[in-house]
């Protein structure tokens, strides 16, 4: 046995509340190693007496379940609800070669027939607190999210075009300075196509007063950028989303501010005499920068800011103020206007600390509110409870786009890479991150498949099969293209004589799938059958009471699958049946559901 790859640790995803009363274990031991763990556990405090009238710890044992599986580990879980508030506990691990031994807090120790002597040895939670476990709102798992760039969905008030604003035109590549005249109203004008589509969540990108037409670049995080509407307008489009049973979660940039800000303006006056010189990490006074290469530029910067882009100045959100002023501009939209969610951009530069306090300041004003970071690495020093519900989940898209777009992974890698990605994270966690195939920071789904429409529909439909809250960003559905920004942000097509009908019919039947059987599709276990099996990728969600057999071909050649009496199809893209059996052309798939006996 490979006793060094034996691993856990506690109050992390390895061991955690998921629910009030439902305490998970896990561990993870070396692929191919390990025929079983045992584990062992009880109240820290209980010492009564035995049988045998000794005084001693009373425990007890259960065999842990064999889980996923990644490149080199395996992982093994168990769900207890135990009946005290506190809990101890280690391991029994038997290897495929019949060693055996204890594995605790200390390490490893002989197996001796018992239970380990040291208490010491053995890890311990010394109290359930369920203030402390991870947020997971429940209405966030039945979300289907649209993602809308607010300046390319809709123009639905030519009044505030500002001049040279460009004609709608949806086959246009856009420059990094064109404007369309996309606002509130336009959104508000479409929310029947959304709620036709089915989509219960807006993810708008930044609406805030800012200089350019992403609206990444704040001036006033306050007041609504011009260009959009005003607070009026922006209130009625959450009443009337919020009507329609949408929820509506804006994007804050809080690690950088625009230059045209009047902080910045100010520095930029004042200089070292400026009150805001302390909002921002400068090095050396008189701010300045050379616009250069933009690695010219990060040598000559002498303040910090985002990436390389001197108008984009880094905010020191240690400085009580700058706290102070972002925190208001959090509850500021929450109790005004209610929105139910923030995404916050740039997520991971900004201190732990600062998170924390606005995960605080969010949740006292909804207890159910959604924090969503834009994260594009491993994400658990942000996900323990304290900071965000989750974040855009860009490791998991890679994953799916190497599969179903560029097909240059094999099921067996695919398989752990999703399983590490599960196992990264608590439960709860997984269930709330945001997964998409692209967004305004990436080409365009049916550009990266290089316009293979079946591809992108295999893509998708895994993709509302899995774990986390899907979201599609805007035209996605009526398969709008477009390469690297600013290419993926050209204007929606509105034309019904240009969408593509077939592709929206696709997604609408595949979005009411996912919302009839949200929370099953978040909760529960995944089952790979087979995964070495490059024919086939076979994913069964298993439930207490169903389970979805999922099946897709990605092979080069046509599948032939076999059903079973009492098989209930519930989406499928494939040939009709002949004598019992589904056929699935390459990128095809079918997704059965069936009752277990």
């Amino acid at each position: 046995m490979k006793k060094d790859a034996l691993y856990h640790r506690t109050e992390s995803e390895y061991a955690f509340l998921y629910k009030p009363k439902e305490f998970v274990v896990r561990m993870r031991t070396a692929k191919a190693d390990v025929a079983q763990v045992t584990l062992y556990y009880g109240d820290p405090f209980d010492n009564r007496p035995r049988k045998n009238g000794a005084i001693g710890w009373h425990y007890r044992r259960i065999r842990m379940n064999k889980g996923l599986e990644t490149q080199n580990h395996q992982y093994w879980e168990i769900k207890l609800r135990p009946q005290f508030t506190r809990i101890q506990y280690a391991f029994h691990v038997t290897g495929l070669d019949g060693s055996q031994t204890y594995y605790g807090e200390l390490g490893c120790v002989d197996f001796n027939g018992g239970e380990i002597q040291n208490m010491a040895n053995y890890f311990r939670l010394p109290y359930f607190h369920q203030i402390d476990m991870a947020k997971s709102p429940q209405w966030v798992k039945q979300t289907v999210w649209y993602q809308i760039f607010p300046e390319r969905f809709a123009n639905g008030d030519k009044s505030l075009d500002r001049p040279g604003t460009l004609p709608w035109d949806t086959e246009a590549h856009p420059g990094r300075q064109d404007y369309y005249g996309g606002d509130l109203q336009g959104i508000i004008d479409h929310l029947d196509y959304l709620q036709a589509l089915g989509i219960n969540g807006l993810y708008l990108t930044p609406i805030f007063k800012a200089a350019s037409n992403h609206k990444y670049d704040t001036i006033d995080y306050l007041e609504i950028d011009p260009d959009f509407g005003d607070k009026q307008t922006f209130k009625k489009l959450v009443d009337e989303a919020h009507a329609r049973g949408m929820r509506v979660m804006l994007d804050a940039v809080f690690n950088h501010i625009g230059d045209e800000s009047v902080q910045w303006q100010d520095v930029l006056r004042h200089q070292e005499k400026s009150r805001f010189k302390d909002w921002f990490h400068i090095r050396k006074f008189p701010v300045s920068y050379e616009a250069t290469a933009d690695f010219e530029v990060a040598r000559k910067l002498n303040y910090a800011t985002f990436a390389f882009t001197p108008h984009m100045p880094k905010l020191n959100t240690a400085n009580p103020e700058v706290q102070d002023y972002l925190l208001t501009v959090a509850k500021y939209w929450i109790e005004q206007f209610d929105i139910d969610a923030w995404r916050l951009d740039v997520a991971d530069e900004v201190d732990h600390h600062f998170w924390r306090a606005f995960s605080e300041a969010c949740h006292q004003l909804k207890p159910d509110f959604y924090i969503l970071g834009e994260v594009w690495h491993n994400s658990e020093p942000w996900l323990d409870g304290s900071e965000f519900t989750g974040v855009m989940n860009y490791q998991f898209t890679g994953l799916i786009n190497r599969k179903f777009l560029y097909h240059n992974i094999n099921n067996h890698s695919f398989t752990e890479g999703l399983n590490q990605q599960l196992m990264s994270y608590r439960a709860q966690t997984s269930e709330m991150m945001f997964n998409v195939l692209d967004s305004h920071d990436t080409p365009r789904v049916l550009t990266l498949a290089n316009g293979d429409k079946d591809a992108v529909k295999s893509a998708m439909a895994f993709t509302f099969l899995q774990k986390g809250v899907p979201c599609i960003f805007y035209g996605d559905e009526i398969s709008l293209v477009g390469n690297q920004d600013p290419d993926n942000r050209r204007p929606m097509c509105w034309d019904e004589t240009k969408q593509d009908g077939e592709m929206l019919a696709f997604m609408k039947a595949l979005i009411a799938v996912r919302r009839q059987y949200a929370n099953f599709l978040s909760e529960a276990p995944m089952v790979w059958v087979d995964p070495e099996n490059e024919q086939m990728l076979t994913l069964i969600r298993e439930g207490r009471t169903i389970e979805f057999v999922c099946l897709f071909n990605t092979s080069d050649t046509k599948q032939t699958i076999a059903l079973k009496n009492g098989d209930q199809e519930i989406f499928s893209r494939r040939l009709d049946d002949i004598d019992g059996t589904a056929q699935l052309l390459p990128e095809g798939f079918v997704v059965l559901k069936r009752w277990k006996k």
